[in-house]
């Protein structure tokens, strides 16, 4: 389930920002960049992002995290999973009140 919550963590933020670093990826989630590298490989191997390659400057090659469809999709679900999850957590709470 960890894994399911960082992979969505993951998919949120290169979605909204694919030219992102992967240290400021690393801190925006509180990752160590071991972590982080470890989680992108499990979803560039389930085909869920591509990394391309593209040069900021002369000197410096950075890598451009694309979500593929397969990955679009697996966010959707993971989100959607997300969403029951705290509404259940919100019923729960509410039946305690």
């Amino acid at each position: 389930m960890k894994d399911n919550e960082d992979h969505f963590e993951i998919l949120r933020k290169l979605q909204k920002k694919p030219e992102t670093t992967q240290r400021e990826l690393a801190k925006g989630l509180g990752f160590s960049l071991g972590k982080l590298n470890y989680c992108l490989r499990a979803l560039k191997k389930k085909g869920l992002i591509k990394a391309k390659n593209f040069k900021n400057n002369k000197n410096k090659i950075n890598y451009f995290y694309i979500l593929t469809p397969r990955g679009i999709s697996h966010k959707t679900k993971l989100t959607i999973n997300f969403m029951k999850r705290k509404m259940k957590e919100y019923d729960e709470l509410k039946r305690e009140m």
